[in-house]
């Protein structure tokens, strides 16, 4: 049974989609943010569960709070296609604070060359934003690119993590273990 919840946090409210397990938990199959290319939209038969995503919520409070560097949640493993899963599973082992450009991606998963541009659109279809941390993927140049939920978003996570000192510096300044983002998630912004 496909279940669903929304959840506000400070990139704005997080529509969760994912699987109902045992014991009332969902494995988690989507992540997506207001006005992101490829979102998710609720569909017909689909049930609200907000209890079955606790644990999702949770860690996406810790983590916007300073306190995770890492998600540890049951994930759908069955989206995308074989080259897409490799790309994705490439971005879960960036570490937390760190980037990589887009041509070290395509060099971990054997894809160089023209390859780039497929390793880009296989990172702009990662259904799990924020979990799965394409945020973290930038060019070569050291500049942002692509975000499905917009640069402005990926600038505000960079700088949550310090991998970015002009964004921690501006938007974010204070907010890690501050106000800002303190239990920010399941509850409105202070």
């Amino acid at each position: 049974m496909t279940v669903y919840a929304y959840v506000d946090g400070p990139l704005g409210e997080m529509l969760l989609v994912g699987q109902l397990a045992e014991g009332g938990r969902a494995v988690l199959r989507s992540l997506s943010l207001p006005g992101q290319k490829g979102a998710v939209e609720v569909e017909d038969g689909w049930t609200p569960a907000p209890g079955a995503f606790a644990e999702v919520e949770r860690q996406l409070g810790e983590y916007f709070a300073g306190r995770r560097d890492r998600f540890d949640l049951p994930l759908a493993g069955d989206a995308g296609t074989a080259f897409q899963r490799r790309v994705w599973r490439a971005l879960e082992e960036i570490p937390y604070g760190t980037t990589v450009s887009y041509g070290e991606i395509a060099r971990r998963v054997g894809s160089t060359g023209a390859g780039v541009r497929a390793v880009g659109t296989a990172i702009g279809r990662n259904p799990l934003l924020v979990v799965r941390p394409c945020h973290r993927v930038i060019g070569a140049d050291g500049s942002l690119r692509g975000y499905a939920a917009g640069l402005e978003r990926k600038e505000r996570l960079l700088g949550l993590e310090g991998a970015l000192e002009e964004a921690a510096g501006g938007a974010l300044e204070g907010a890690v273990g501050g106000a800002l983002l303190e239990g920010a998630v399941g509850g409105a912004l202070v």
